[in-house]
């Protein structure tokens, strides 16, 4: 499974989600059996070869129907900001759906 976030920094421990408009970088997040296995960070999303499963955005006011044309799922971390938050989140399904 692996799980996309435009965040504000390439520091793996220090960054957070922020909008797709103003993001530093992508975080794609490669999981194993429940757990981060890789997190690479890319400048450009078209910089990313692999299969992305999940996009998750800031809030529902995000540009996200490229990624949905994909058939990649899009998902709004409403109160959650660091990588291991939103994975978290993401595996108890604690995530929103984005609203079409």
């Amino acid at each position: 499974m692996t799980i996309l976030i435009p965040v504000n920094s390439k520091d793996r421990h220090q960054c957070v989600i922020s909008s797709i408009e103003e993001n530093k970088a992508w975080a794609f997040i490669t999981l194993e059996e429940g757990k981060i296995s890789k997190v690479e960070f890319f400048d450009r999303r078209e910089d990313i070869t692999c299969w992305i499963d999940a996009v998750v955005v800031i809030n529902n006011l995000e540009y996200v129907w490229p990624f949905m044309d994909e058939g990649i799922i899009a998902l709004i971390a409403p109160t959650q900001k660091s990588i291991d938050e939103i994975v978290e989140a993401f595996l108890f399904k604690d995530l929103h759906d984005f609203s079409i």
